[in-house]
């Protein structure tokens, strides 16, 4: 086989698929238009297993968003040389500041600031001697996210007082 083939072949897709994200990001919109919506999902970062979440935003005023939050981990702890099995789920409501506007950043960027509120249940076993218990949160969150077309997104999150304390990073939908 012809390696400077093999090579100039390797280098044309490259270029072809940089030039279509070229072309998908272009077209992107963001932040969220009043009356619009976006669903995130993924995985977070946490002390206490790996996170999954799912989350709603709605476009509620120029540059606001509101929304919500599921999430949901599974861990075992080692406590007294006996093991446990945990598992805690997360409903939290989220407000968000979107800086595009006054920071004249790229429609294809979205970057936010917010609060979160929310109520958290941490399962454990009967019998189970360690801390743990539900509770409400109130946190702080802030994030951004890159557009890869005109519907579609990945997302990076940091901030506390939720399940995914510590950060996430998903894929962002809107509709």
């Amino acid at each position: 086989m012809d390696n400077s083939n093999y090579y100039m072949n390797i280098r044309f897709l490259a270029i072809i698929a940089l030039f279509s994200l070229y072309s998908f990001s272009s077209q992107a919109q963001a932040p969220l238009r009043v009356g619009r919506n976006q669903l995130n999902f993924g995985v977070g970062i946490s002390g206490w297993g790996v996170p999954l979440y799912i989350g709603f935003d709605h476009g509620f005023k120029k540059d606001i968003t509101l929304g919500g939050e599921f999430s949901f981990r599974s861990y075992n702890d080692k406590f007294n040389n006996n093991k446990y099995r945990h598992s805690i789920i997360s409903l939290s409501a989220n407000g968000n500041y979107h800086f595009n506007s006054i920071l004249s950043i790229p429609q294809n960027w979205d970057f936010y600031a917010g609060l979160n509120l929310g109520f958290y249940y941490w399962n454990s076993p009967s019998g189970y001697p360690g801390d743990g218990s539900s509770g409400i949160g109130l946190g702080a969150q802030v994030g951004g996210r890159y557009f890869l077309s005109k519907n579609l997104g990945v997302n990076l999150e940091i901030g506390g007082a939720t399940v995914t304390s510590g950060g996430k990073f998903g894929l962002t939908l809107l509709f």
